[in-house]
């Protein structure tokens, strides 16, 4: 029996067979291209994953397929072809029995198919979506279900490009949020000039963060360090190449003022567990959608709380995935922030957007992650021109 459960659930049947599947892929255009430091996102890309179980209960996933976005397509024919036969049928005794059969079985696929990532993603999407129906089995919220209490969670706004800075700000501002992530790496000026303009228009209450998406040689960040210095920066996220050795995020950790993030980058609770126990970030951001899903994630989360580092989930994507974030960090309690894209995204915002005050969000008390299969269906009817793939599954 798991023991991540809630007190008044341990009794729960956590036993599950698969009977069907429905996987959609869907595509929407961006009103303002989206720009990071490796390459600029034109529209926005979803895989939807609904499982049923044999006793007719539904469940909602996300498998995470940002950039480049060509790769939704893929990833569901990947999950349609290779990963949901070997789902549907067997009876697993519970959601973590079933990630680790599922990442056992592809293990050697994947290392023989160049697939990591892609393989581990979808994985990560079904681990969510049966951790959903797991709840609304129990006809609870999931956050609740794994031992959350407080359904009130921090957020910021993700995703400000370099361009329209103070614009995209002040509009965060006025939906309510409080806290701004720049995306850097555009050339110093470019950089220093909009946190310069952000800073200045920065209220007391108000929070600000940069985002350097693995753009910097160590030598560039140690260089610049000592200019983001001047800004009152909550944290620097991720200035060099994720699969930098040790010593090196080692050696900006050290030399920086600023706190260092990083972590949507970072596969398997070894490699979780090594940059935990090193001390190398000081904001820990796994993405449940890339890596892990909720069987995955919760172990390694409990143990970045415990080392006193702070998690901050990390997550660029559809609603869904959106709102599978938010019940975990609700989950898990800290004073981490829900990572928020603050650009316009329907395949997010029309599934979940709960409202916002003074920075903070209420997830609700509904059953699973919230989403209803009545609600995600209109959803599916109002976006038919977005969906690029739909395809069901049976055993």
């Amino acid at each position: 029996m798991l023991d991540w459960l809630a007190k008044d659930y341990t009794n729960l049947d956590l036993s599950f067979s698969i009977a069907s599947a429905n996987i959609v892929v869907m595509r929407t255009p961006c009103e303002i291209p989206v720009q990071t430091s490796f390459g600029t996102m034109i529209d926005r890309p979803a895989v939807y994953l609904q499982l049923e179980t044999t006793d007719g209960v539904k469940g909602l996933g996300e498998i995470w397929c940002n950039f480049p976005s060509c790769g939704a397509e893929h990833r569901a024919r990947l999950l349609q072809t290779s990963i949901l036969p070997t789902l549907l049928g067997p009876t697993y005794r519970d959601p973590l029995a079933c990630f680790d059969a599922m990442s056992n079985q592809f293990e050697r696929l994947a290392i023989q198919s160049g697939e990591s990532g892609s393989i581990a993603q979808c994985i990560a999407g079904i681990d969510c979506a049966i951790w959903d129906i797991i709840a609304k089995r129990a006809n609870t919220p999931l956050f609740q279900l794994i031992g959350g209490k407080d359904s009130i969670i921090g957020t910021y706004a993700s995703g400000i490009n370099p361009t329209g800075t103070i614009e995209t700000i002040e509009r965060c501002r006025g939906l309510g949020y409080t806290a701004f992530k720049l995306k850097i790496g555009f050339g110093d000026d470019t950089d220093l000039r909009n946190l310069t303009d952000i800073a200045e228009n920065l209220s007391n209450n108000e929070q600000m963060m940069t985002d350097a998406n693995q753009g910097w040689s160590v030598a560039k960040t140690l260089e610049i360090l000592p200019k983001l210095a001047a800004f009152p920066l909550k944290w620097l996220e991720e200035p060099i190449i994720a699969t930098s050795t040790p010593s090196a995020w080692t050696k900006i950790q050290s030399a920086s003022p600023i706190p260092i993030a990083a972590g949507e980058n970072i596969m398997g609770t070894k490699n979780f567990d090594d940059a935990i126990s090193s001390g190398q970030l000081d904001v820990i951001q796994p993405d449940i959608c890339k890596w892990g899903g909720i069987s995955g994630n919760l172990p390694v989360i409990k143990n970045i709380l415990k080392s006193g580092a702070r998690y901050c989930p990390h997550y660029l994507g559809g609603g869904i995935g959106l709102a599978t974030s938010a019940h975990l960090l609700a989950a898990v309690g800290g004073d981490g922030l829900l990572e928020v894209d603050s650009n316009i995204n329907p395949l997010r915002e029309d599934l979940f957007a709960p409202k916002l005050t003074c920075g903070k969000i209420d997830i609700g008390h509904s059953v699973g992650i919230g989403i209803g299969n009545q609600h995600y269906q209109d959803f599916l009817s109002e976006h038919t021109k977005t969906i690029t793939l739909n395809m069901e599954l049976k055993k």
